[in-house]
């Protein structure tokens, strides 16, 4: 009777340990792919709440100095001393800053190339040859769900993929979802989602495969993780024990 039953456990323990390579492995027929892939272009574009540090210069530097937003700090213990702090701008929820000498300036939606030619545009009336340098200052991700640090990380490159963002979360644990990473975004204050399959090579060609900063990213649980909080997270040990069991008993019989 035992002989008849240890077989059965054996495979209950077997496929219940027993993940398919293709839940688990990323960019699957990325080499069947080779011979279609694209040079994706990438910029972020700016969004309200974005904290901008803009600093202008120009060949004749005492004709640069009206247009940032400056702070000089005096070092305490040697007054003689003084530090110059640049000043950032606020991106409002019209998408507007307020820019020294020029006034109101319309920047959210707007790719860092084309706020920084439209600056240098309204800057050319005052300015010959200005000089315009721009950097988002609070990019950041948010990584959530079954990964192994999640966490909001900050971007200092402005330019993150999903996988690296993974990547930065410590990847996804054996109970993470790949088949359907939730990719939340605010898009011209709307938010929309999407799903995204990193098992398939398909989704670096997506729109979600470089994140938007202020994006977040979620891991769901896989359906043995939503089983095991079901029927209890010690199953597999207690099979593993009562297999362990039946084997000494059969041992012991012979």
């Amino acid at each position: 009777m035992i002989k008849r039953i240890l077989p059965f456990f054996a495979l209950v323990i077997f496929f219940s340990a027993c993940v398919p390579k293709e839940k688990i492995i990323y960019f699957q027929g990325i080499k069947d792919n080779a011979s279609n892939d694209s040079k994706v272009q990438y910029e972020p574009k700016l969004q309200p709440d974005d904290l901008l540090l803009i600093i202008v210069s120009a060949p004749d530097p005492e004709a640069a100095i009206p247009y940032n937003l400056i702070n000089y700090s005096t070092n305490e213990a040697d007054r003689s001393t003084s530090s110059v702090r640049y000043q950032t701008y606020l991106v409002d929820a019209s998408g507007n800053i307020e820019f020294p000498v020029l006034g109101a300036i319309k920047l959210g939606g707007l790719t860092k190339t084309e706020a920084v030619e439209k600056i240098k545009s309204e800057l050319r009336k005052y300015i010959i040859t200005p000089i315009v340098n721009l950097r988002i200052m609070n990019y950041k991700i948010s990584v959530m769900g079954e990964v192994v640090r999640p966490g909001t990380y900050p971007i200092e490159t402005e330019r993150i993929t999903l996988p690296e963002a993974l990547s930065k979360a410590g990847d996804l644990t054996i109970y993470g979802d790949r088949k359907q990473v939730l990719v939340i975004r605010e898009m011209n204050g709307v938010q929309t989602h999407n799903f995204i399959d990193i098992t398939s090579a398909d989704f670096i060609n997506s729109p979600y495969y470089y994140l938007d900063q202020n994006d977040q990213v979620y891991v769901q649980p896989n359906k043995t993780k939503i089983n095991s909080s079901v029927i209890g997270p010690n199953i597999t040990a207690g099979l593993t024990a009562l297999s362990l069991v039946i084997t000494v008993v059969a041992l012991l019989i012979r």
